[in-house]
């Protein structure tokens, strides 16, 4: 174990052991909404709109047409899974993805997982598996089949990566996860797609990593290569497991740390895009986002707490 991996158990183990946070703190809707208010969100829990919009807007980007001064088109999904729509509030600081993003003029909007917004009952598990292939092909799951985790999609709908390289509209994809769910296991959600693109030799790279860390090197790596991948789909795993580990909430100091680890990744990823030699003439949009919120130690359900997401995006 590295040094940089001891201290980081320490930070989540240690205050679990001596009681500093109990994970049953008080976690209301009505603090959450209270909370929710704080953060500067241009749209309301009422108003939030489908997490599957991400879809449209990435496809809108792609078949748009270039800006003045602009020769080529780019764009990149950061993703925070089990990032809770409240944890925003810890969005500050020099490294701060999020509010690098905010400071530049980003658009900030809620959003929904669960198939319908709340105070609807979800049509849909407010959970990871789910909550990407929303995004990824723009479709609930009543009609992509991913009803949780641990179901393999077939290819009636192709998500962004495959559809966008196969059509020709960019030239390569790469989807960086540290999570072993998506394309890593038996049954994973992308296993037949990942088959699709390397049986019909299309550019798309399928990359699991074994920690955030990894996987955010990984992804700068690649933006560091002058013909970088044209769609970019990474996932940083920090407030999913700390909040499984410990309890999604603000007022958990853990949790706080899972956010801010994949807030700095961002922040880091967003330096690599602008230190590009051919940044000033790309196009690019970014966005950050999230698959699902959290409540207590877990998601899946229907409460507020877990339905809510956001859209951080440039554009």
């Amino acid at each position: 174990m590295t040094f940089f991996a001891k201290i980081l158990t320490a930070i989540l183990i240690i205050p679990a052991l001596l009681g500093i946070y109990s994970k049953d703190a008080k976690d209301t809707e009505e603090l959450y909404r209270e909370t929710i208010s704080y953060i500067a969100y241009e749209n309301t829990i009422e108003t939030a709109i489908p997490q599957t919009d991400i879809y449209e807007m990435i496809n809108d980007h792609f078949s748009s047409a270039l800006p003045e001064g602009k020769t080529e088109k780019k764009a990149i999904i950061i993703g925070y899974d089990g990032c809770r729509a409240d944890a925003l509030t810890l969005a500050e600081g020099k490294d701060s993805g999020i509010g690098k993003m905010l400071d530049s003029g980003a658009s900030l909007n809620l959003a929904y997982c669960g198939g319908v917004n709340y105070p609807e009952v979800n049509t849909q598990d407010t959970s990871t598996a789910p909550g990407w292939c929303s995004i990824l092909t723009g479709q609930w799951a009543d009609k992509t089949g991913i009803t949780g985790n641990g179901i393999t999609k077939d290819m009636k709908y192709k998500t962004l990566l495959t559809s966008l390289t196969e059509s020709g509209t960019i030239s390569s994809a790469a989807f960086v996860t540290s999570w072993n769910g998506h394309f890593s296991t038996d049954n994973a959600t992308y296993n037949e797609e990942k088959k699709y693109c390397e049986d019909n030799n299309l550019n798309v790279d399928f990359n699991y990593c074994s920690t955030d860390a990894a996987a955010g090197n990984a992804v700068i790596n690649d933006l560091k290569d002058a013909d970088c991948s044209d769609f970019i789909f990474a996932i940083y795993e920090g407030p999913d497991h700390a909040g499984h580990a410990f309890g999604f909430s603000t007022n958990n100091p853990i949790y706080d740390v899972g956010f801010r680890i994949n807030d700095v990744l961002a922040y880091r990823t967003l330096n690599a895009i602008e230190e590009r030699e051919t940044y000033e003439t790309e196009d690019w949009l970014i966005v950050i986002t999230a698959d699902h919120g959290g409540f207590k130690t877990g998601h899946g359900g229907p409460s507020l707490q877990e339905r809510m997401t956001f859209i951080v995006t440039n554009k």
